[in-house]
């Protein structure tokens, strides 16, 4: 006849015990990596920083005519909106304007400062007009009083780089104050 044996009893309980607390650990370990992977991708578009501001090229010299009119062009670009991607895509326009004999030209936002629509060139009336509150500007982007725009239309850094290609340092503006601040 067999005797039982108390301590071997206990001992088995604490081996039992032991087997399920470490395979309680290693299933939350293994259960760890692919969550934190996912939380990674999940907040990976709140730790991006913004692209800073940049040159883009718009158009040639040769494209505007120096004649002191505006033209407008769009501004194109590859645009990441969190996870997806468009390449080659329309982000804004601008009007370009060179004077009689000079290769400076001017850009202008054609985004309107006071409520963020499109300006619209009025070229019978020698202005640009934003058709939202009827803000009006000059062709050089002056304020024509009255208007609602808190400031005069945004200009924007141009430079003309190789080969005569015109460059614009996009950047979009907060609408409705008198500064100019750039978005981030």
């Amino acid at each position: 006849m067999q005797m039982h044996d108390p301590a071997r009893d206990e001992q088995g309980a604490r081996r039992g015990f032991l087997s399920k607390v470490m395979a309680l650990a290693a299933g939350g370990l293994a259960t760890l990596a692919p969550a934190g992977a996912g939380v990674w991708v999940l907040l990976d578009p709140l730790r991006r920083k913004s692209a800073a501001a940049s040159f883009l090229r718009v158009t040639e010299i040769e494209a505007i005519p120096d004649d002191g009119v505006p033209r407008q062009f769009p501004i194109v670009t590859d645009r990441v909106d969190a996870w997806t991607g468009f390449p080659a895509e329309p982000v804004g326009a601008v009007y370009l304007r060179r004077e009689k004999g000079s290769d400076v030209v001017q850009a202008l936002s054609a985004t309107c400062p006071h409520a963020g629509c499109f300006v619209e060139m009025e070229p019978a009336e020698h202005c640009f007009r934003c058709p939202c509150h009827n803000s009006s500007f000059t062709l050089d982007g002056g304020i024509v009083a009255p208007s609602p725009s808190p400031r005069p239309m945004d200009e924007l850094e141009c430079r003309i780089g190789h080969g005569g290609a015109v460059e614009v340092k996009w950047q979009n503006f907060f609408t409705g104050i008198a500064e100019k601040v750039a978005r981030p």
